[in-house]
């Protein structure tokens, strides 16, 4: 029997979630990260870069379908979508559920894309061939700050603040990604669990704010990502996307045709009432 144990918290909160490995299908150091996937005895094929979990083929749906449909569906029209991070493809699938004209992904490591697709398909189920997808391999923090076109939704799939998705909590990421939502947009980010990461959550709120008008999180409860719900961050110019009712939200995902597993109207909802002691991280 073979255990994989996350590092994650344990330094800072003597805490750690094993999984039990069949085998390791594959593991490389590439230009940015340490990258295995996983073939686990419950939760199915499993990545994980620089010891952390990023998505089991068992609860992947759970994260990937807040931070896709949440968005898209609060923002209502939205036709350029832009993705930065994300290399497994699973926010991409979501996204390309909707009627958009283009759905731009922006990924630094070629090799988290190329290895999910090959030994997870199920994550990007197609979403990598479709005419509408484009895959860029730079850097994301680059990549906003050269562009003059503008989105309708940014939503960030990014590692924690360590190794490459660092620059993606950055005050100058946060204003160009401002920039190009404009008035209407909306911005989404990965906030990591507050339980044990709140000032990933406090940092990211407080840069953010500078920048829009409207600016919050919501939660979601992903099982392989311990520590209780994790937070979600919301940021538009437009304080209404965030406050529409439960019967739009059931007309607008009706239209679009979704047949979810976690997302539902009445989840949306829910998702932007905050416990206490998450409220206080915001600031």
């Amino acid at each position: 029997m073979t255990w994989f144990e996350e590092s994650l918290h344990v330094a800072r909160h003597g805490y750690a979630q094993r999984i039990e490995v069949i085998r390791e299908l594959h593991r490389e150091t590439t230009p940015f990260q340490e990258m295995a996937i996983l073939e686990s005895k419950g939760l199915g094929r499993v990545l994980v870069l620089d010891g952390v979990v990023q998505t089991t083929e068992r609860d992947e749906f759970v994260y990937h379908e807040m931070i896709s449909h949440v968005p898209m569906l609060a923002h209502g029209n939205a036709k350029r979508v832009l993705i930065i991070g994300g290399g497994d493809g699973g926010v991409l699938r979501e996204v390309l559920h909707h009627p958009v004209e283009q759905a731009v992904m922006v990924e630094i490591d070629r090799a988290v894309v190329e290895r999910c697709r090959d030994l997870m398909p199920a994550l990007s189920d197609g979403a990598f061939d479709d005419p509408r997808a484009e895959v860029l391999y730079e850097d994301g923090i680059r990549f906003v700050a050269d562009r003059t076109e503008p989105f309708d939704v940014i939503i960030v799939d990014s590692t924690d603040p360590m190794g490459p998705g660092e620059v993606l909590f950055t005050e100058r990421f946060y204003a160009d990604c401002a920039r190009l939502v404009g008035e209407h947009g909306v911005v989404v980010t990965q906030c990591g669990v507050p339980f044990f990461q709140g000032s990933e959550l406090s940092a990211s709120q407080d840069r953010l704010r500078p920048h829009f008008s409207d600016v919050s999180a919501f939660v979601v409860s992903v099982p392989t990502y311990v520590g209780g719900v994790m937070t979600l961050g919301w940021a538009s110019n437009a304080a209404a996307l965030r406050h529409l009712s439960e019967a739009d939200l059931t007309d607008r995902y009706a239209a679009v045709g979704l047949a979810t597993r976690y997302y539902s109207p009445t989840v949306h909802r829910a998702a932007f009432a905050l416990p206490p002691f998450v409220t206080r991280l915001l600031g």
